[in-house]
């Protein structure tokens, strides 16, 4: 008989155990386990992953499991923190892990895979960012091994195969990476005779060597050579460690992934400016996209790597001035034609249309950005354009291409901007036939058949060319190695493009907004309506996805506009024109039950706005006391009452009307009776002293479900709460602080954890959140354990107790936090110099606590005062510092002859803020202004942050260690005012020369 089993191939019959361990502090609960691509490891569904077991070694609590697996078997996996139910609690961030049994592996043997917990900093620096522009060139690295390949081989029973894995992503051309440590094959601590890794392609490293039992535990770290200059220096941080216990462990083979170099942490530093307020010889009223490519420009010579913009998608909603607030969309993918150069549609313009541009320069290039003007001027001159060469446009390959790519949202945008000019409103519910989208009326709209399909063109001709000239610009500051940083708002226009193709995307009955913070103590009402991300979840966020991949054709690293509301958003009603009176969804509201089990009945009383007639003692309305309705309106008190209130008991009002009751229905009441002249005071008084009446309660009623309640923020200083007795007081006090503190946390992280991801993994750019306002608890570990960057603005400090922040002391990444960015100012406050001369009182005290001078600070903030700060910001640990260019500029006197006051961006108190600041020098003339870029330049190296080189220095510059400036001085007048001597805020008293 013949025996098959001979002509079996030998491999299949051998298989090995695979056997995981990972160092993890869990907390009672919790446990680790590993889930992978193949069926044996789950097949990606944790339900069905491998449960590690805990053990102890030392300090550390390590995670190991063990399975057996066929010989080559190769999978991909991650770690993941559940609970006893197996829902996932945290996953590893970054790439999958890979598992590749080695061809040497005999039948029965144990591979024992080592690995550290991949946490978010651990993926930063594969994001497009680092990846394809500050760390291209070492990304650039050619392979010298296939990763996970072994290439030495067992010659003996005590022998040990350890192959060492690490990851070093900012790795300079000819330099290697070597391993030293205790043993033989490590060198013994000679450099001559370390390991060398060799380069397996993704920033890995790796090489194996075998080990005898003996030479266990192994101590080292790991170390760069550097080929040019011939030196050697280790990675930062304690001696790693491989301990193996040989009487419970018969491993064969240890595969070490040992995660990241520990290098000293990279910083960088950028700059900040609208794209409406740059100003160069060649654009037109305003900046435009073409104009980036000097500012990159500007930004090497000044040794940023970074350049910030505010939102450019299209916000062309009213046709108006009020259109200039970049966060408000009329399309979340469509770039804004303000931004186009129209220089740039042809080669061949007409010799009038020429005269017609130089002209309009002229009259549109001024102090400020005239927005009606300078986009209807544009518009007017790109329609020329489009007539003479839309045929030769709309034919050509490269504008097929780029259709094809955007159809799904250029077709619609091109239709809704037709529709809004028909109608002469961007309010869809007014367009009849049209007010309802459907995939069948917009091929109508958009046939080629169509009456107004050139009108439809004519909106595919403008973004074409608005894609041509952003990715010209974009590309070429990846070349110079300045990463493009894009602005993600947080809401959408209420009458735009999406809330028409995606209705049920969003709670078009709602507003949102922030409830009062530094930037507004009334709270905020942007006007977008919330999102139903429940609603959004069904496709895993597909809205989101397309809008991420859309920017990321652009930029390369991406701001989340008030990255809050992804965990709760503040939510109003559509009526609200204030941003005070409302709640965070989602959010545990307080339930009618826990309210009487608290002693606390009368729900109309606290939920309907509260007024006594007269005479009422201690009665306040906003912290404002007064007696009754006379107190409030004097001789107007009794035309308000017959106009706005209705009396539904003796000595009680009930505010409001019907057709008065609320925000917006005062307004409209209010504009009535202003014009028939019933009222002689101001319209905006009387319609705030209306509105604080509205607001005098102490819980919202939910409107889906009047059994739940939400407590009134700052409920403490209303008359509706001050008039209740102690015990009331007590509870609504003490629930207050349960709702906006505590009770909301865990559901506020799981709900970030549900929606950040989806725009994480969108997209390569790197993430940075605007995390400023009231900050519940569960934010910033969120953000760390996501990789996302946080941002900290020194006069809002996010610690108790601070008035100012302390950049020395801002930490580049923790376990807590995510505080990574750091600027004096930003694009919703005054800038440095305008704070500096507005607040008499904050200035003392910053000049007393921050720079340790007991004088009277200069009532100007001169260029030493400024370099100080912007010195304080550059030198702290965090990993980027971003300054406005309004700031930049103020270190030179020449640039500060305008008032402060006119280079704020945006007053965040006014809802129908103007937009249009526009810096008075252009780019030509900055990359002109060596002294400036010097002094720039200086504060950036000499802080030992990296820093872009130019083409003449990439060879022989390299990167200077950090020194301390010892200016230590300023010189107002015959004064010198001594400083602190560090930049930490806390001053000494010795005097140091400063000019």
């Amino acid at each position: 008989m013949v025996d098959f089993g001979v002509l079996a191939d030998k491999k299949s019959l051998k298989s090995a155990k695979a056997s995981f361990r990972i160092p993890y502090f869990t907390q009672w609960g919790q446990s680790l386990l590993v889930c992978g691509s193949e069926p044996v490891l789950g097949a990606w569904n944790v339900k069905k992953g491998v449960l590690l077991s805990p053990t102890h070694q030392g300090d550390e609590l390590i995670w190991g499991g063990t399975l057996t697996v066929p010989a080559g078997f190769d999978s991909e996996y991650s770690y993941y923190v559940v609970n006893d139910q197996r829902t996932v609690l945290r996953w590893e961030a970054g790439k999958k892990r890979r598992l590749v049994l080695p061809d040497e592996v005999q039948d029965g043997e144990v591979v024992e895979f080592h690995g550290l917990w991949q946490a978010g900093s651990d993926a930063l620096p594969f994001r497009s960012a680092f990846k394809n522009v500050i760390f291209g060139k070492c990304l650039s690295l050619n392979s010298e091994i296939t990763p996970g390949i072994i290439q030495n081989k067992l010659d003996g029973k005590d022998g040990i195969v350890v192959q060492f894995k690490i990851c070093c992503p900012n790795i300079e051309e000819e330099t290697t990476v070597y391993v030293i440590g205790s043993s033989l094959k490590l060198g013994r601590w000679k450099v001559q005779d370390s390991l060398k890794l060799n380069y397996a392609g993704d920033s890995l490293w790796q090489a194996d060597c075998i080990m005898q039992k003996d030479d266990f535990p192994i101590k080292y770290p790991l170390g760069l050579k550097y080929s040019k200059a011939g030196d050697f220096s280790l990675e930062t941080g304690p001696n790693r460690e491989l301990f193996i216990d040989f009487s419970t462990n018969q491993a064969k083979y240890v595969v070490l992934s040992d995660g990241m170099m520990r290098e000293m942490p990279w910083r960088g530093a950028g700059v900040a400016i609208p794209m409406f307020s740059i100003r160069s010889e060649a654009d037109l009223g305003a900046g435009e996209f073409l104009d980036l490519k000097l500012l990159v420009d500007w930004a090497v010579n000044s040794g940023f790597h970074l350049v910030q913009l505010l939102p450019i998608n299209d916000t062309s909603v009213n046709m108006m001035w009020w259109d200039s607030y970049p966060y408000s969309s009329l399309s979340v993918c469509a770039l804004h034609p303000l931004y186009l150069r129209v220089q740039a549609l042809s080669q061949d313009i007409p010799k009038d249309i020429k005269q017609e541009i130089e002209m309009a320069r002229g009259q549109l290039n001024g102090k400020h950005v005239d927005y009606e003007a300078t986009l209807a001027k544009k518009l007017s001159i790109a329609k020329k354009m489009f007539s003479l060469e839309k045929d030769v446009i709309l034919n050509s390959s490269s504008f097929s291409k780029f259709f094809t790519e955007n159809e799904d949202w250029l077709k619609p945008y091109a239709a809704f901007c037709f529709l809004r000019d028909f109608f002469g409103t961007a309010d869809h519910s007014q367009w009849g036939l049209f007010s309802h989208f459907s995939t069948d009326k917009l091929e109508k709209l958009t046939s080629k058949d169509s009456f107004h399909y050139d009108i439809i063109c004519f909106h595919y001709y403008i973004q074409f060319h608005l894609h041509i000239q952003l990715l010209e610009a974009s590309e070429y500051a990846r070349r110079k190695g300045v990463v493009l940083k894009g602005d993600l708002p947080i809401g959408v226009d209420r009458n735009s493009v999406d809330t028409w193709v995606y209705p049920s995307l969003f709670r078009m009955n709602t507003s949102t907004g922030a409830p009062p913070d530094y930037f507004d103590k009334n709270g905020q009402n942007w006007g977008f309506p919330t999102y139903n991300w429940e609603e959004m979840s069904k496709d895993n966020y597909a809205w989101w996805r397309a809008r991420l991949t859309q920017m990321g054709k652009y930029f390369t690293a991406y701001r989340i506009d008030h990255i809050l509301g992804f965990f709760r958003i503040w939510e109003l009603p559509d009526h609200a024109m204030t941003g005070l009176v409302g709640k965070f969804r989602p959010s545990i509201p307080l339930s009618q039950e826990e309210l009487e089990k608290e002693g606390i009945w009368d729900f109309d009383r606290l939920s309907r706005p509260y007024i006594l007639q007269e005479n009422l003692k201690s009665l306040t309305i906003a912290a404002v006391p007064f007696s009754g309705l006379q107190e409030i309106f004097g001789p107007s008190w009794s035309v308000v009452a017959a106009n706005f209130m209705n009396e539904y008991q003796k000595n009680f009002y009930e505010v409001f009307k019907e057709d008065c009751n609320t925000e917006r229905k005062i307004a409209s009441a209010l504009k009535l009776c202003m014009e028939k002249s019933l009222f002689s005071e101001d319209e905006v008084e009387l319609r705030r002293k209306l509105f604080d009446l509205m607001q005098n309660i102490a819980l919202i009623k939910d409107p889906e479900d009047p059994r739940k309640f939400y407590p009134r923020f700052n409920i403490e200083d209303t008359s509706s709460f001050k008039d209740l007795d102690e015990h009331s007081k007590n509870v609504l006090k003490r629930l207050y602080y349960d709702y906006y503190f505590h009770r909301q946390e865990n559901l506020w992280r799981e709900n970030a954890l549900k929606t950040l991801p989806a725009l994480l993994n969108s997209s390569d750019m790197l993430a940075c959140g605007e995390d400023l306002g009231l900050i519940p608890s569960c934010v910033h570990p969120v953000m760390q354990e996501l990789g996302l960057i946080g941002l900290r603005i020194q006069r809002m400090p996010s610690d108790a107790g601070l008035e100012f922040g302390i950049p020395s002391q801002y930490d580049y990444m923790t376990v807590s936090s995510a505080i990574m960015v750091c600027a004096p100012s930003c694009h919703d406050c005054s800038t440095l110099r305008a704070w500096w001369e507005e607040d008499e009182e904050r200035r003392c005290q910053f000049f007393k606590t921050m720079m340790g001078s007991e004088k009277l600070p200069p009532s100007q903030c001169v260029p030493e005062i400024v370099n100080f700060i912007l010195r304080q910001h550059v030198e702290s640990p965090s990993m980027w510092a971003i300054f406005p260019l309004q700031d930049l500029l103020a270190l030179r006197e020449e640039y500060t002859t305008r008032p402060a006051v006119e280079e704020t961006i945006n007053d965040p108190t006014n809802p129908r803020h103007y937009w249009r600041f526009r810096v008075h020098v252009t780019l030509e003339s900055l990359l002109k202004d060596k002294e400036l870029t010097k002094a720039i330049k200086d504060l950036v190296r000499g802080s030992g942050r990296s820093h872009p080189l130019s083409a003449e220095a990439e060879s022989n510059v390299t990167q200077q260690v950090h020194l301390v400036s010892d200016k230590q001085e300023i010189t107002v007048g015959q004064d010198k005012l001594p400083l602190a001597n560090k930049l930490n805020g806390v001053p000494e008293t010795k005097t140091i020369p400063v000019l």
